[in-house]
């Protein structure tokens, strides 16, 4: 899929992971629908990137919010061939704590509701939008989904987090085959530790940590190799159905 004369919608493209995947699809020649929280920077930022980004502020899992960004992407003037879904949250989460209490089942279905049930949401109303295009070298769109090593290796206190990432992964063969007759792909990239704005409200010893924990290259992925995955997955037209893990070889501790 040739990125120079599409459109492509970038979920939590604000900042982080989003971010630099609209930058690397702007540089390719593709607009682009950033879509956000209402609280986030979007507006500032795609007045920053130009003339070929809009924003739209939208909840990944309300339907109205995403109805409302896929159509500012048609209204584009290119078709809607991509949609890389970054949006996502975290959420601490012992299943017992301290005094051996359950936990808190609202804190896990909301981190549920966002990761797991947020990308289904992307995920089905960009194929929906996709399916009415025209092929193009005989496919019509990608989605590309997020999760981390954390649906592989989840840590103590990551359940709500670790489960819903898994879901992710669980549901990219699936879509892939589902969506096939439509030929619309669907990738999975699970990334390890990455120097996001969340890592960045970390103290210096901290990051340092993190980063030496990864084999090698022994430092945080940058946001931008993440982009590149990413947009190299919807460029290249036999990866489909796959989680590709984007770690260093790191496999996470319990703890």
């Amino acid at each position: 899929m040739k990125i120079n004369n599409i459109t492509a919608v970038v979920t939590g493209g604000a900042s982080g992971l989003g971010l630099a995947s609209a930058k690397r699809l702007l540089a390719g020649g593709a607009n682009v629908v950033i879509a956000d929280l209402p609280t986030s920077k979007g507006a500032e930022v795609a007045q920053e990137l130009g003339k070929s980004v809009r924003f739209v502020a939208a909840d990944v899992v309300s339907e109205p919010q995403m109805q409302a960004v896929f159509d500012a992407a048609e209204a584009m003037g290119k078709p809607l061939r991509a949609v890389i879904h970054c949006a996502g949250r975290g959420g601490a989460l012992r299943v017992l704590d301290k005094e051996g209490r359950p936990g808190a089942l609202e804190q896990y279905e909301a981190v549920v509701r966002v990761n797991l049930i947020g990308s289904f949401n992307v995920l089905r109303l960009g194929a929906a939008r996709m399916a009415k295009t025209e092929p193009v070298d005989g496919e019509r769109g990608v989605v590309v989904m997020t999760a981390s090593v954390a649906a592989f290796e989840g840590q103590i206190g990551q359940i709500p987090y670790a489960s819903s990432k898994a879901g992710i992964v669980g549901m990219t063969i699936v879509a892939a085959r589902d969506l096939s007759s439509r030929l619309i792909r669907v990738c999975t990239v699970a990334p390890g530790i990455f120097d996001t704005p969340l890592l960045g409200r970390l103290a210096e010893p901290i990051r340092a940590g993190l980063a030496a924990s990864v084999p090698h290259p022994a430092r945080l992925g940058q946001p931008d190799e993440f982009a590149a995955l990413a947009v190299h997955i919807v460029e290249n037209a036999m990866l489909n159905g796959e989680t590709i893990r984007l770690d260093g070889a790191i496999r996470m501790a319990a703890r």
